[in-house]
C-alpha cells in the first residue's frame, strides 16, 4: 500500500520505517531539511534500538523516502498519518497547532483520491471531527483560490477566464489510531503490539486499516509467529482518543500508587520491592509498573495525564485521582535529595554524580526527566553536580543540563564524588566495577533510585548503598 507519514519524530520515523519494512511504500514528510537530508543519507536522528538497521535496509530496498514537500507526500498515499507532536502548554492542555498546520495542508493538496487521513499524534478527545473540519477548511481554500476568475488580455478586449473548480467534495475520512510505543523499545512494540486500536465510522477506512496492519496482526514480523493474531480494536474516534489517553494515565498512575508505598515502607521498615513481589502476583494487579523509583518522566505520561485533566476540567469534572498521581510524582523526583540530606547531611560544597540523566534507558530522550529536577535541587542547595549517561555523554547534547558537568566515563564521574545517585536504570550500570568507583570517591555512598542495583554487591565493594522503600 502506499503510505505518506507527516512528521518524522519518535512515532511517525518508527511508524514509517516499520511499516516501509513490512512491504509498503513509505514517503517520510518533514519540514526540517536538515533533518531530511540526515534521513535521506540512512540517518536516524534519534536514538532508538534497531531503528537504524531498518531504515538503511528500506532505503536500499526503495520501500522509504523522505521530502520536505508535503503535497508529493499527501498525492502518493492511499494512507496519511499525522504523526507531528502535540506539546504539553503551561496550563497542560495539549499544544495541536502543528496538526492543525498538516490538517489543512493536506485539505490543500487532495487530488480526487479517496484518502484515510489517520491521527497518529496523540490529540485531545474529539479530535476527529476537529481534523476533518480541518482539512475542508483547507480544500475550501485552494477550491477558493482556484475558482477566482483570472483576468487576460489587455486593452478593450479583456477576457474572463475562470479555472476548473474542484469536486465540491473531498473524498476522505478521518481515523484514530493511538500509538502505545515505548520508547527504547518502540520497532519492538510496533511489530510486537498488545492490540492495535482503530476508531472511526467508515467501514472502507476501517477495512483500508486493516490490510495495512495485517502483515502486523498475522505476527509474520512479530517475535513468535506461533502467538495468535494482534486482537485489533474497533470502535468509534472519541473512544479510541480516550482508550490512548486512559492507558498512559493508569500506567502513571499504578507507578505513582508504589511509589506512594515505598514512602510507608521506608517509614515502617518494610520492602518495597518485597511488597511489590507479593502484590503483582495477583493477576488482577499484575507486576508491571510497580517498580519504585524517583517516578515517571519523558514526553507522554506528563503531557497525557496533564491533558486528561485538562479535559475534565473543561467538561466540568475534577479528576483528583489523577492530579494526585500528578503530585506525589513531583514530590517523588526529590525523594533522593532528602535521603541524600539524611547521609550526607549538608550539601553545600559537596560533589554529587549522577549514573544516567534520559529519563529512561535505550533512548535519548531528556524530556521531563527527573534528573533535571533533581540537578536543579541539588544545584540549589550548592552541591556540584556531575554526570555519566551512556548515550548523553557520547552524543554531546547538552540541552537543558547547563548546571552539570557531562563525564565521559564512570569512572572520571565518581572522582572525588560525595555520593553518587542512580537516576537511570541503564544495564550497564548493574556492571559497573563498584570497588573501584569506591576507592576513588571521597565518600562512597549510592542512592539508588531506582532499586536496580544488587545491593549485596554494591555495599561489599565498600559503598553505603541506599535504596527506595528498602
Amino acid at each position: 500500500m502506499r503510505v505518506c507519514v507527516i512528521g518524522t519524530g519518535y512515532v511517525g520515523l518508527v511508524t514509517g520505517a516499520c511499516l516501509a519494512h513490512v512491504g509498503h511504500h513509505v514517503i517520510c514528510v518533514d519540514n526540517n531539511e536538515e533533518k531530511v537530508k540526515l534521513m535521506k543519507a540512512g540517518q536516524s536522528p534519534i536514538f532508538e534500538p534497531g531503528l537504524s538497521e531498518i531504515l538503511q535496509s528500506c532505503i536500499q530496498a526503495g520501500t522509504i523516502e523522505f521530502t520536505t514537500d508535503l503535497q508529493a507526500g499527501v498525492h502518493h498515499g492511499q494512507i496519511l498519518f499525522i504523526a507531528v507532536g502535540t506539546p504539553a502548554l503551561p496550563n497542560g492542555e495539549s499544544d495541536t497547532r502543528y496538526v492543525e498546520a498538516v490538517a489543512r495542508g493536506i485539505g490543500a493538496h487532495l487530488n480526487g483520491e479517496y484518502k484515510v487521513i489517520v491521527n497518529k499524534s496523540t490529540v485531545p478527545i474529539g479530535s476527529g471531527d476537529w481534523v476533518r473540519m480541518l482539512v475542508l477548511d483547507g480544500y475550501a481554500e485552494r477550491q477558493a483560490a482556484v475558482e477566482a476568475p483570472v483576468m487576460v488580455g489587455g486593452g478593450g478586449n479583456t477576457v474572463v477566464e475562470t479555472a476548473i473548480a474542484l469536486a465540491k467534495e473531498p473524498k476522505f475520512d478521518v481515523i484514530s489510531n493511538p500509538e502505545f510505543l515505548r520508547e527504547g523499545s518502540a520497532v519492538y512494540d510496533t511489530f510486537n503490539p498488545d492490540r492495535i486500536v482503530l476508531g472511526g465510522s467508515s467501514q472502507q477506512a476501517i477495512a483500508l486499516m486493516q490490510e495495512l496492519y495485517a502483515p502486523i496482526v498475522n505476527r509474520q514480523f512479530g517475535e513468535d509467529p506461533s502467538l495468535p493474531p494482534v486482537p485489533v480494536v474497533t470502535t468509534d474516534l472519541s473512544s479510541a482518543e480516550m482508550i490512548k489517553y486512559a492507558a498512559n494515565a493508569f500506567l502513571a498512575t499504578k507507578i505513582s500508587f508504589i511509589n506512594e508505598v515505598a514512602n510507608i515502607c521506608d517509614r515502617v521498615g518494610a520492602n518495597v520491592v518485597e511488597v511489590a513481589r507479593g502484590i503483582g502476583l495477583d493477576s488482577r494487579i499484575g507486576s508491571k509498573f510497580l517498580q519504585a523509583g524517583i517516578g515517571w518522566g519523558g514526553s507522554c505520561f506528563p503531557k497525557d495525564v496533564s491533558a486528561l485533566i485538562h479535559t475534565a476540567d473543561d467538561y466540568g469534572y475534577e479528576a483528583q485521582l489523577l492530579k494526585s498521581a500528578v503530585s506525589v510524582n513531583q514530590r517523588q523526583r526529590l525523594i533522593v535529595v532528602e535521603k541524600l540530606q539524611q547521609v550526607l547531611k549538608i550539601l553545600k560544597g559537596k560533589t554529587v554524580g549522577l549514573l544516567g540523566l534520559t529519563f529512561k534507558p535505550d533512548t535519548d530522550d531528556l524530556r521531563d526527566a527527573p534528573a533535571l529536577n533533581i540537578i536543579e535541587q541539588l544545584t540549589r542547595l550548592g552541591t556540584k553536580v556531575k554526570a555519566y549517561d551512556p548515550i548523553i555523554s557520547q552524543s554531546g547534547m547538552r540541552h537543558g543540563i547547563s548546571d552539570v558537568f557531562v563525564e565521559t566515563d564512570p569512572e572520571r564521574l565518581a572522582d572525588g564524588c560525595d555520593a553518587l545517585i542512580l537516576v537511570t536504570d541503564w544495564q550497564e550500570f548493574r556492571t559497573l566495577d563498584f570497588a573501584r568507583l569506591a576507592k576513588l570517591m571521597h565518600s562512597p555512598v549510592i542512592i539508588d533510585g531506582r532499586n536496580f542495583l544488587d545491593q549485596e554487591v554494591v555495599e561489599q565493594a565498600g559503598f553505603r548503598y541506599v535504596g527506595i522503600g528498602r
